[in-house]
């Protein structure tokens, strides 16, 4: 019985083209300044390129999202200082280490939220009563199954934090998979926003990397942070040179990966005992419930990781998440229905 891995889109193998270009990069030492950059031409080249797709004056590559994220927020804010998020962002929750105290040591102040999208009242009342240093929002939103915010929404956030003079920074771990649900650019999309993240090794496929986006200023200073927390490299345009190509070819197949998604959740609302809130299916992510007698969602992981081979995540809220990703077609998702059906009948 083939194993279906369907925990995460961190599963992506780098493509046949990104491979040819790991071997045919042109590689320096990025952690040896050269001016204002490394003297890695293949990152120099990527960060060019990532900075012009958002509409940003410069970018950084850096290891990991986790890692992007956190040389953001040092880049925006000191220790004790006070940021906005949500308990269910994934920068609080489960990155943490903005807010570890033995680390960067930030104080996280909660404004609720509603599939990613902040109560506006009650952020403007914190943003008026704190010191607020930055405001964290997540597009798409992972623990919310991949619900995406709307420009609309982001205009709204925006003039509030313009209104008190908080800068924003994006989490866009899978901001293209927003953008694509939306029908919208992604550099339209994220236009206003201070400071974003996105990652190149989800959906995009490229083995390693993540991009860190904003103004010179801000780059250069998030230059340094990273070489702080150990994020300097040296000859990683061998890394750089596939972060290339999913930026330039591999975001138009994302379209692929939200309608899987979105056939899988459909199907699975079919059956009986699992609950699937079909608005909130909006990208390439799905979050369900089950409601069968005797059995919880991790039992239930675990008999249809054992017995049926199909291999899924587990939110903090104790819901069962799917992704879909390159390497997962339409027959996986035909074949993992088929076998969770057989799941549920079997535990009734």
């Amino acid at each position: 019985m083939k194993v279906i891995d369907l925990r995460s889109d961190t599963l992506t193998m780098p493509t046949e083209e990104m491979l040819y270009s790991i071997a045919e990069a042109k590689v320096g030492d990025d952690g040896r300044s050269r001016g204002y950059k490394g003297e890695d031409d293949t990152v120099i080249k990527l960060e060019k390129i990532a900075a012009e797709r958002f509409g940003k004056e410069d970018a950084l590559f850096v290891a990991s999202g986790t890692m992007g994220n956190m040389v953001s927020m040092l880049s925006h804010a000191n220790r004790g200082n006070l940021v906005v998020v949500s308990e269910n962002n994934h920068i609080y929750n489960p990155e943490k280490g903005v807010f570890d105290d033995n680390l960067c040591g930030m104080i996280p102040v909660f404004v609720s939220e509603k599939n990613g999208m902040y109560d506006l009242h009650e952020l403007e009342e914190v943003l008026k009563a704190k010191d607020i240093r930055v405001v964290c929002i997540e597009n798409s939103h992972n623990s919310r199954g991949g619900t995406v915010i709307t420009r609309s929404q982001i205009l709204k956030i925006i003039k509030l934090c313009k209104k008190y003079s908080v800068p924003i920074h994006l989490d866009g771990a899978r901001i293209f998979n927003a953008a694509v649900a939306l029908q919208i650019d992604v550099k339209e999309l994220t236009k206003g926003i201070d400071s974003i993240m996105f990652c190149l090794s989800k959906g995009l496929s490229a083995p390693i990397g993540s991009m860190v986006l904003g103004s010179k200023e801000f780059i250069k200073k998030a230059r340094t942070k990273r070489k702080l927390i150990g994020g300097q490299m040296r000859q990683v345009g061998v890394i750089a040179a596939a972060g290339i190509v999913a930026i330039n070819k591999m975001v138009g197949r994302l379209e692929e990966d939200n309608n899987l998604a979105k056939k899988l959740a459909e199907m699975l609302s079919e059956i009986s005992g699992l609950k699937i809130d079909m608005n909130t299916v909006q990208t390439n992510i799905i979050v369900f419930d089950i409601d069968i007698k005797d059995i919880d969602t991790k039992q239930f992981l675990k008999e249809l990781s054992e017995k049926y081979k199909i291999k899924a995540g587990l939110t903090p809220k104790k819901l069962i998440r799917f992704v879909t990703y390159n390497g997962i077609g339409e027959k996986d998702i035909i074949e993992t229905v088929s076998r969770i059906r057989q799941l549920c009948k079997e535990i009734g």
